[in-house]
């Protein structure tokens, strides 16, 4: 099963302890041919958003923590997905989720 690991900062980003966790990570996962894609986001003031047909700059005003990086692994179980995601920094303050992801694409909504 797919999950997405969606790793979620407040700016200013973490620094580099953080940047060697998460290198040390998608190599294990890589390594164990979990992952799939791993990426870091832009920064939250080069977002766009589209609200009521109009293109609106930034994130929502009331935002707080913004995603930041994801991973997209496949692992044989949720437990599995934890175990990995726990392992990103910023789990210790309860800034990581996992979600499985529930079709190959196309949109099922």
């Amino acid at each position: 099963m797919k999950y997405l690991i969606l790793i979620y900062r407040d700016p200013p980003a973490a620094g580099r302890p953080a940047h060697e966790a998460h290198a040390a990570l998608a190599r294990d996962l890589a390594g164990g041919g979990e992952l799939i894609a791993a990426e870091t986001l832009a920064d939250p003031t080069q977002t766009k958003r589209v609200h009521a047909g109009r293109v609106v700059d930034g994130p929502p005003p009331d935002a707080g923590a913004q995603p930041a990086a994801f991973y997209l692994v496949e692992c044989e179980t949720l437990d599995c997905a934890i175990e990995h995601a726990a392992r990103a920094p910023e789990a210790a303050a309860g800034r990581v989720e996992v979600r499985p992801v529930l079709c190959r694409g196309g949109l099922e909504m």
